[in-house]
């Protein structure tokens, strides 16, 4: 595996941020083992003269408290320094220069309130770029971590896409997923739409994770690359007890891990009055452990969220966007998990791939969310309408177009959607199917699943999916 790249779109986000005339601190965030350390040493490497990296969980960041310390300390009626920053990095790093070429990554930045705060100072009194970053950058919410507004830039790293996934697997089968027009079937190329099909089964079995699509790449061997899966989670659970005094047992995480995917499975009309938060809770407590506090579980569950694990997901009431509840369900981050947890509820496959599916389709919504923002909501959302319920309801942020999204593995009908767009209710039905070649009839469109990367929901956009 040594030298395997992944080549990953944030790069081009990475380029953007250096180029911006607007000086700012870069703070990248997302899950543990994301690949975040990797790719920004690779930018800075190949787009600064200097790097020096400092990681605060590690020996080089108890190195470079030592340096803070010393430099930051002062006596009654002695000299103060007028830039005690930079002369923490110079001890540190004798050859540094504050010149645009030179950048200063620190890594795990969560480690150390002190240095957090001083991202003003790194974006106002230096002329080199930094970068910040953290697997756990939920804990920077506790009080003495204070909020650096109009001095940072953010960007959220995720596992690899189904795109970047099959950019990895198959050069030539991605270069046919990209070529392919979305709602015209190729009858010529049945091969490949069942080729795209099982590459994107595979991706929902193993998931993201960069070690694990490199172990699978390296031995093409999926049981090996969902035991390097298990490795990672494992870590991220031993990790995240550092961080609490009132979870004294691992498996309080796991627990809340098998609920979610149970509540999940339950295909109930969303969550009628309590929060996701709640119905958890009750669940935990009820099957496993009365022990665990509400307080205690809604701290995890937030933990889980800032952490990058799981993602929350709205409710819109009939159909009603001012009727909107937010954190209503609540889905994994990455397929791979997803597919882990699931397979342990000891449910059917065709519900472990439905949800799957349903997974899946979050996750991309939920990135479409991102800024420059392709859709509306503060969350991906499902809604009800006339005693039924629509998977997905997305609204463009221009030309306020609304679709109504369908996530079929099988022949569902998706009567409740057609119903609300027969009714105006939506501009398109959108139905994201497993085993399809896609097509267009009038208002309602069919895709396959492992096109929808391809597909852009806004109005200027459109023509191009046709």
């Amino acid at each position: 595996m040594e030298g395997m790249y992944l080549k990953r779109k944030i790069y081009h986000y990475l380029l953007e941020w250096k180029d911006d005339y607007r000086r700012s601190t870069l703070e990248i965030n997302g899950a543990r083992q994301t690949g975040k350390t990797y790719i920004i040493n690779k930018f800075a490497d190949e787009n600064f003269k200097h790097k020096i990296y400092i990681n605060l969980f590690d020996f080089s960041g108890k190195q470079f408290m030592a340096c803070y310390q010393k430099a930051t300390q002062w006596e009654p009626k002695s000299r103060r320094l007028e830039n005690p920053l930079d002369e923490a990095i110079r001890l540190y790093e004798p050859s540094f220069q504050d010149s645009p070429d030179t950048v200063v990554i620190i890594d795990e930045i969560q480690e150390s309130s002190e240095i957090y705060n001083c991202i003003r100072e790194f974006t106002r009194q230096f002329r080199a770029r930094f970068i910040i970053t953290g697997s756990y950058l939920g804990r920077v919410l506790e009080s003495e971590f204070k909020y650096a507004s109009g001095d940072i830039t953010k960007l959220r790293m995720y596992t690899l896409s189904f795109e970047e996934f099959l950019e990895a697997l198959d050069g030539e089968l991605y270069q046919n997923w990209r070529n392919f027009l979305l709602f015209k079937p190729d009858d010529d190329h049945i091969q490949v739409y069942e080729q795209l099909k099982s590459a994107y089964h595979l991706y929902c079995q193993i998931g993201g994770y960069p070690r694990v699509v490199e172990t699978y790449l390296e031995k093409r061997d999926s049981l090996s690359a969902q035991r390097e899966l298990v490795k990672i989670i494992q870590i991220f659970l031993e990790e995240s007890m550092r961080y609490f005094k009132d979870i004294t047992d691992i498996s309080a995480f796991t627990n809340i891990f098998l609920s979610i995917c149970r509540i999940l499975l339950r295909e109930k009309k969303g969550l009628e009055e309590g929060s996701i938060s709640e119905e958890l809770q009750n669940l935990v407590t009820k099957n496993y452990s009365s022990n665990l506090s509400k307080e205690t579980c809604n701290r995890a569950i937030s933990w889980l969220y800032h952490s990058g694990i799981i993602g929350f997901c709205g409710k819109i009431i009939e159909l009603d966007v001012l009727d909107f509840k937010p954190g209503r369900r609540c889905f994994f981050m990455d397929p791979g998990v997803a597919a882990y947890y699931l397979s342990r509820t000891g449910t059917t496959r065709a519900s472990i791939e439905g949800m799957l599916n349903e997974n899946y389709v979050f996750i991309n919504l939920l990135k479409r969310q991102d800024f420059p923002e392709e859709i509306a909501f503060e969350m991906p959302a499902f809604a009800t309408y006339k005693g039924g319920e629509i998977d997905y309801v997305v609204q463009t942020m221009t030309g306020q177009q609304r679709y109504l999204v369908e996530v079929k593995s099988g022949k569902g009908t998706a009567a409740t959607a057609k119903k609300a767009l027969e009714a105006g209710k939506a501009d398109w039905l959108l139905y994201l199917k497993g085993d399809t070649k896609g097509g267009k009839d009038g208002k309602i469109l069919t895709l396959p699943l492992y096109m929808l990367e391809r597909f852009s929901f806004s109005a200027m956009d459109f023509h191009k999916n046709l």
